[in-house]
């Protein structure tokens, strides 16, 4: 099986990070020599640029003492030229590879389940992410309101707005919802993604704590509260070279993700045991 093999050869720095040989790789997707590797490699460095990735990154130059036949019982060293690559480095040489050569083919097939699989994976794991922050942003916008009715605000609505438009940059609720091009009864909050959410979940928490620790009262000083905390994470955005909440892009509804969840869950107990991998079943 070429993963086993694959793996086999799999290489660990001393910053513990996992690389393979160029040399070793060769062999294994079945060229017999070394020089006819390199136009391969060649084509894979092209699509790394292409697809807009650091060359170095994934293919670093490594010169390698080897030991060589001398013609006598005794070995030599000789410093060869090699290649340290990354995992991605490997997809890209075997997608650049020949295709008549059968190790290339099944290669190929590995990449692609590999792909698929860490594709699956991560949608499971932002769609955890999602359900768990929608769930605390319930509690904690609850939590927010009893604040805000302590503060005096009767128009809750209104406040929330104030909030809105601080974190995005000048839009309220009505505008973000266009925006998503959403259903009149769907919820802006089901359908952002993890990193729109936890922006939205600090501007609420912190919201509530300074309405709390400050005492503030009357509802124009709420919302203008709302307002100056919903900016400030805007801005503390900015600063980290984050993208502004109104630019992230707007996923599927989380009923969706609970879907996926229940699925994913199922599929793992019912395959519990038995050694099959949930992600390779049709």
């Amino acid at each position: 099986m070429v993963e086993n093999i694959f793996e086999r050869i799999k290489k660990v720095n001393e910053y513990g990070s996992e690389y393979w040989s160029a040399r070793e790789l060769c062999r294994l997707l079945g060229y017999t020599e070394y020089g006819k590797f390199i136009p391969a490699i060649g084509r894979a460095k092209e699509a790394c640029i292409t697809s807009q990735q650091s060359v170095d990154d994934h293919f670093a130059e490594v010169s390698e003492m080897i030991k060589i036949a001398s013609g006598t019982e005794k070995e030599t060293l000789r410093k060869v030229d090699n290649y340290h690559l990354s995992r991605y480095a490997c997809y890209l040489i075997a997608q650049n590879g020949d295709p008549r050569k059968e190790e290339i083919a099944m290669a190929q097939t590995y990449f692609a389940i590999q792909t698929r699989r860490q594709e699956m994976q991560d949608q499971l794991t932002e769609d955890g992410k999602r359900v768990f922050l929608r769930e605390e942003m319930k509690e904690h916008n609850k939590n927010l309101a009893k604040a805000a009715k302590k503060a005096g605000v009767v128009h809750y609505a209104n406040f929330q707005d104030y909030g809105y438009v601080g974190l995005y940059g000048g839009l309220r609720n009505r505008d973000i919802h266009a925006k998503k091009k959403l259903k009149k009864t769907d919820s802006i909050l089901d359908h952002m993604g993890s990193e729109e959410l936890a922006a939205n979940l600090f501007r609420t928490t912190q919201t509530e704590a300074k309405l709390r620790r400050e005492s503030i009262y009357g509802e124009n000083q709420a919302n203008r509260t709302h307002y100056a905390v919903g900016k400030k994470v805007r801005q503390t955005i900015k600063e980290l070279g984050g993208t502004m909440p109104e630019k992230l892009p707007t996923p599927e509804h989380l009923k969706e993700a609970k879907k996926r969840l229940k699925k994913n869950k199922a599929s793992s107990d019912n395959n519990l045991g038995s050694g099959l991998d949930p992600f390779l079943k049709p």
